[in-house]
Protein backbone atom coordinates (compact mmCIF):
# COMPACT_ATOMS: atom_id res chain seq x y z
CA UNK A 1 0.00 0.00 0.00
CA UNK A 2 1.32 3.46 -0.86
CA UNK A 3 2.12 6.06 1.79
CA UNK A 4 -0.89 8.12 0.69
CA UNK A 5 -3.26 5.15 0.99
CA UNK A 6 -1.79 4.19 4.33
CA UNK A 7 -2.28 7.74 5.57
CA UNK A 8 -5.90 7.85 4.34
CA UNK A 9 -6.65 4.42 5.84
CA UNK A 10 -5.23 5.52 9.20
CA UNK A 11 -7.29 8.70 9.08
CA UNK A 12 -10.49 6.77 8.33
CA UNK A 13 -9.68 4.38 11.16
CA UNK A 14 -9.07 7.25 13.59
CA UNK A 15 -12.22 9.15 12.51
CA UNK A 16 -14.86 6.56 11.58
CA UNK A 17 -17.69 8.12 9.63
CA UNK A 18 -15.58 10.93 8.23
CA UNK A 19 -17.15 12.25 5.05
CA UNK A 20 -15.41 12.80 1.75
CA UNK A 21 -14.99 16.57 2.09
CA UNK A 22 -13.49 16.05 5.54
CA UNK A 23 -10.95 13.63 4.10
CA UNK A 24 -10.03 16.10 1.37
CA UNK A 25 -9.74 18.96 3.86
CA UNK A 26 -7.74 17.02 6.42
CA UNK A 27 -5.46 15.17 3.99
CA UNK A 28 -4.34 18.19 1.98
CA UNK A 29 -4.82 16.17 -1.21
CA UNK A 30 -6.83 17.13 -4.26
CA UNK A 31 -10.35 15.62 -4.42
CA UNK A 32 -9.42 13.48 -7.44
CA UNK A 33 -6.46 12.00 -5.58
CA UNK A 34 -8.62 11.19 -2.56
CA UNK A 35 -11.25 9.58 -4.83
CA UNK A 36 -8.63 7.44 -6.54
CA UNK A 37 -7.04 6.21 -3.32
CA UNK A 38 -10.41 5.61 -1.62
CA UNK A 39 -11.52 3.54 -4.60
CA UNK A 40 -8.40 1.38 -4.20
CA UNK A 41 -8.85 1.13 -0.42
CA UNK A 42 -12.47 0.03 -0.88
CA UNK A 43 -11.45 -2.56 -3.50
CA UNK A 44 -8.86 -3.94 -1.06
CA UNK A 45 -11.45 -4.12 1.75
CA UNK A 46 -9.53 -1.66 3.93
CA UNK A 47 -12.26 1.01 3.91
CA UNK A 48 -16.05 0.82 3.65
CA UNK A 49 -18.28 3.50 2.20
CA UNK A 50 -21.80 4.50 3.26
CA UNK A 51 -24.00 7.14 1.60
CA UNK A 52 -26.51 8.66 3.96
CA UNK A 53 -28.64 11.79 3.66
CA UNK A 54 -26.58 13.43 0.97
CA UNK A 55 -23.08 12.69 2.26
CA UNK A 56 -20.65 9.86 1.66
CA UNK A 57 -18.90 8.60 4.78
CA UNK A 58 -15.94 6.24 5.20
CA UNK A 59 -15.27 3.62 7.89
CA UNK A 60 -12.88 0.87 8.81
CA UNK A 61 -14.41 -2.52 7.86
CA UNK A 62 -15.19 -3.63 11.42
CA UNK A 63 -18.22 -1.33 11.77
CA UNK A 64 -21.59 -2.92 11.02
CA UNK A 65 -24.43 -1.26 9.07
CA UNK A 66 -26.14 0.14 12.16
CA UNK A 67 -22.93 1.59 13.58
CA UNK A 68 -22.01 3.18 10.25
CA UNK A 69 -25.38 4.91 9.91
CA UNK A 70 -25.32 6.05 13.54
CA UNK A 71 -21.80 7.47 13.25
CA UNK A 72 -22.76 9.33 10.06
CA UNK A 73 -25.56 11.07 11.96
CA UNK A 74 -23.39 11.72 14.99
CA UNK A 75 -20.97 13.66 12.79
CA UNK A 76 -23.74 16.25 12.41
CA UNK A 77 -23.67 18.75 15.24
CA UNK A 78 -27.41 19.16 15.70
CA UNK A 79 -28.08 15.41 15.77
CA UNK A 80 -25.20 15.00 18.22
CA UNK A 81 -26.56 17.80 20.41
CA UNK A 82 -30.01 16.17 20.45
CA UNK A 83 -28.54 12.89 21.67
CA UNK A 84 -26.26 14.55 24.21
CA UNK A 85 -29.20 16.49 25.65
CA UNK A 86 -31.23 13.29 25.97
CA UNK A 87 -28.29 11.55 27.63
CA UNK A 88 -28.04 14.44 30.11
CA UNK A 89 -31.75 15.03 30.75
CA UNK A 90 -33.41 11.71 30.01
CA UNK A 91 -36.60 11.69 27.95
CA UNK A 92 -37.87 15.05 26.82
CA UNK A 93 -40.74 16.61 24.90
CA UNK A 94 -39.75 17.95 21.45
CA UNK A 95 -40.69 21.57 22.22
CA UNK A 96 -38.60 21.58 25.40
CA UNK A 97 -35.68 20.02 23.55
CA UNK A 98 -35.86 22.62 20.75
CA UNK A 99 -35.86 25.37 23.39
CA UNK A 100 -32.94 23.81 25.27
CA UNK A 101 -30.88 23.53 22.08
CA UNK A 102 -32.04 26.93 20.76
CA UNK A 103 -32.98 25.52 17.38
CA UNK A 104 -36.08 25.84 15.23
CA UNK A 105 -38.67 23.15 15.76
CA UNK A 106 -38.52 22.29 12.03
CA UNK A 107 -34.76 21.68 12.30
CA UNK A 108 -35.32 19.48 15.33
CA UNK A 109 -38.04 17.49 13.55
CA UNK A 110 -35.79 16.94 10.53
CA UNK A 111 -33.09 15.54 12.82
CA UNK A 112 -35.58 13.50 14.85
CA UNK A 113 -36.93 11.82 11.73
CA UNK A 114 -33.44 10.62 10.84
CA UNK A 115 -32.53 9.61 14.39
CA UNK A 116 -35.75 7.59 14.69
CA UNK A 117 -35.23 6.08 11.22
CA UNK A 118 -31.76 4.89 12.23
CA UNK A 119 -32.99 3.51 15.56
CA UNK A 120 -31.09 5.89 17.85
CA UNK A 121 -34.20 7.23 19.54
CA UNK A 122 -37.91 6.68 19.55
CA UNK A 123 -40.99 8.74 20.03
CA UNK A 124 -43.17 7.46 22.85
CA UNK A 125 -46.67 8.71 23.55
CA UNK A 126 -48.08 9.31 27.03
CA UNK A 127 -51.68 8.70 28.09
CA UNK A 128 -52.69 12.11 26.67
CA UNK A 129 -51.05 11.40 23.29
CA UNK A 130 -48.10 13.74 23.87
CA UNK A 131 -44.72 12.79 22.41
CA UNK A 132 -41.66 12.13 24.52
CA UNK A 133 -38.25 11.46 22.99
CA UNK A 134 -36.37 8.49 24.43
CA UNK A 135 -32.97 7.04 23.52
CA UNK A 136 -33.24 3.42 22.39
CA UNK A 137 -29.84 2.38 23.79
CA UNK A 138 -28.15 5.06 25.91
CA UNK A 139 -24.97 3.04 26.56
CA UNK A 140 -24.46 2.33 22.84
CA UNK A 141 -25.15 5.98 22.02
CA UNK A 142 -22.60 7.05 24.62
CA UNK A 143 -20.02 4.61 23.17
CA UNK A 144 -20.53 5.89 19.62
CA UNK A 145 -20.42 9.52 20.73
CA UNK A 146 -17.01 8.76 22.23
CA UNK A 147 -15.70 7.94 18.75
CA UNK A 148 -16.72 11.26 17.19
CA UNK A 149 -14.47 14.27 16.71
CA UNK A 150 -16.26 16.35 14.07
CA UNK A 151 -14.30 18.38 11.56
CA UNK A 152 -14.36 22.14 11.50
CA UNK A 153 -16.24 22.05 8.19
CA UNK A 154 -18.97 19.86 9.73
CA UNK A 155 -19.35 22.18 12.69
CA UNK A 156 -19.46 25.30 10.50
CA UNK A 157 -22.12 23.83 8.18
CA UNK A 158 -24.30 22.85 11.15
CA UNK A 159 -23.91 26.28 12.74
CA UNK A 160 -24.83 27.98 9.46
CA UNK A 161 -28.10 26.00 9.39
CA UNK A 162 -28.83 27.05 12.97
CA UNK A 163 -28.08 30.70 12.23
CA UNK A 164 -30.30 30.63 9.14
CA UNK A 165 -33.12 29.06 11.16
CA UNK A 166 -32.78 31.75 13.82
CA UNK A 167 -32.71 34.57 11.29
CA UNK A 168 -35.68 33.22 9.35
CA UNK A 169 -37.54 32.60 12.60
CA UNK A 170 -36.91 36.18 13.75
CA UNK A 171 -37.99 37.56 10.37
CA UNK A 172 -41.22 35.56 10.54
CA UNK A 173 -41.81 36.76 14.12
CA UNK A 174 -41.40 40.37 12.99
CA UNK A 175 -44.00 39.97 10.24
CA UNK A 176 -46.80 39.11 12.62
Amino acid sequence: MTDTRTRLAKHVSATPGVHFNGLVEQSGLAPGQVQYHLRRLRADGVVRQERLYGKTHYYPPEYDDRERRALALLRRETARDVLLALLDDGSKRPGALADRLDIARSTLEWQLDRLVEQGLLEKQYDERGRVRLVLTDPSETRRLLGEIDPSTADRMADRFVRLTDRLLGNAADGDE
